[in-house]
């Protein structure tokens, strides 16, 4: 066997680390994504049946990595919910990668556990949640509101973990706004609710989850014979970013007895800013909460978090009993019993040293920052003719431009023209299913004043172009 030439392999690493963000924003956002060039390169840098020197295969890893992919944390990348990360939790990915705690019993990993829900319990009041909620961190947000929906069966039907879902009354349904997240389709197929008991409730032209519609779409499905089990209301919808009217929402789920589920997953840091948290409004109400750390806390991927305010649900859907788990005292509890990994990554200690190195009132200046830079593009996308049609207090436009509407296609072709130059990415959105539309978020903290300045002036280019 080779050993391993540690401080080689540790040098190495540094020397990649080192600048790797100014290097970043000095090439293109977007590099050569085709699939035969990038697997023939692959298969070429790492011939599996002989051995390599363990720094030689990580600089060849760096370069694959920085060549061949959409560099979302480049300062000019203005996409979907991909963020810079703030260097702190590249180091603290790397801590626990290097100690390897395993989160699945309290009494193997008690200082991470500890740090997690140290982190968790600063976050919950943030939305509404008692400190004394279940909550926990999750791969991401599809994995969170799956979670959400499990833990409403529960508490909705207490004997459906043990009989499941044929024991049930009636058919359970779940009322979510044309433009929620897709997740819910798959936490429906997971759930065995199947992909019919996903309501997807048409918007208004604003694009809001509206109540009487909602009221109407529940009372059509009783008369089918099918019970409302869970309501989702979003914080941020993934393609216009708007905030669902959660207190009248919350209303409609009381008086029908549903599970209440907010879906924040990138909308939920607005709760960190005074200015922006009394367009949150009504979350205090929810059942149930999905926030995601790795979108706008910038934090590195599958960092997701669920809090919710019925632990006795949530531990009624996971909780199981083994003969060979370590056993763990009166005083704690063990995460493989109450969510849905069993052995699992210490994800949170990335998210507590970024809120320690910033704190809380640090990262809500964040925000407001971020918020900031939206509101500058909106006015200089104005200036210069183009129309926003989406309406949101976060950082994420949705803009045409008067000489694209009549073409459906001009759009889409405006964007690719953009990624392809590499200097900016956007994204192309589809509101309401029939709005075209150019989707520009602000993710990154280094994004700048001037980065936007360019930015119009590149769609103008684009525009000009075709």
């Amino acid at each position: 066997m080779q050993e391993t030439d540690t401080k080689a392999l540790w040098r190495a690493l540094l020397a990649e680390l080192d600048g790797l963000p100014d290097r970043l924003a000095a090439r293109p956002v977007q590099g050569d994504l085709e699939p035969a060039l990038v697997r023939s390169e692959v298969e070429h840098a790492f011939d599996l049946s002989r051995p390599m020197a363990a720094d030689h295969a990580l600089a060849a890893a760096a370069r694959i990595l920085e060549r061949h992919a959409v560099q979302v944390t480049h300062p000019r990348y203005l996409g979907l919910f991909n963020p810079s990360v703030r260097e702190v939790t590249v180091a603290a990915e790397a801590l626990v990668a290097a100690l390897n705690p395993q989160l699945a019993a309290y009494s193997h990993a008690p200082g991470a556990i500890e740090m997690e829900r140290h982190a968790l319990r600063a976050l919950a009041p943030l939305v509404g949640m008692p400190t004394d909620a279940a909550m926990t961190f999750t791969s991401g947000g599809a994995e969170a509101n799956l979670t959400a929906l499990l833990a409403a069966l529960s508490h909705r039907y207490p004997s459906w973990a043990e009989e499941g879902l044929a024991a049930l009354p009636a058919r359970p349904a779940v009322y979510a706004s044309a433009e929620a997240h897709h997740s819910f389709l798959k936490a429906a197929r997971l759930t065995g609710l199947g992909t019919r008991s996903l309501c997807q409730v048409p918007v208004d032209r604003r694009l809001l989850l509206q109540p009487r519609a909602l009221e109407r779409a529940m009372s059509e499905g009783r008369a089918r014979g099918v019970e409302p089990l869970m309501v989702v209301a979003t914080v941020g919808t993934t393609g216009a970013g708007v905030i669902d009217p959660l207190p009248s929402i919350a209303e409609v789920a009381a008086r029908e007895g549903a599970w209440f589920h907010v879906d924040a997953a990138w909308g939920g840091a607005a709760a960190l800013s005074p200015r922006l948290r009394p367009a949150l409004a009504g979350i205090e109400r929810a059942d149930s909460v999905t926030w995601d750390a790795h979108k706008w806390l910038q934090v590195p991927m599958g960092t997701g978090m669920i809090f919710c305010r019925h632990p006795v649900a949530v531990a009624r859907a996971f909780a199981v009993k083994t003969g060979y788990m370590p056993a763990s005292g009166e005083a704690s509890q063990d995460p493989f019993t109450t969510s849905v990994p069993w052995s699992r990554r210490a994800l949170g200690v990335k998210v507590l040293l970024a809120l320690a190195e910033l704190s809380l009132e640090g990262f809500g200046a964040l925000v407001e920052r971020m918020t900031d830079l939206g509101d500058r593009l909106r006015a200089r996308l104005r200036q210069s003719g183009w129309l926003i049609v989406n309406e949101t207090p976060l950082p994420l436009v949705c803009a045409t431009h008067p000489d694209l509407e009549e073409d459906p296609g001009a759009l889409g072709a405006l964007v690719r023209e953009v990624q392809r130059a590499g200097r900016f990415w956007v994204s192309e959105v589809v509101l309401a299913g029939q709005e075209h539309a150019v989707r520009i978020c602000v993710t990154s903290f280094r994004t700048r004043e001037g980065d936007l300045d360019h930015l119009v002036e590149e769609l103008e280019r684009a525009r000009r172009a075709l």
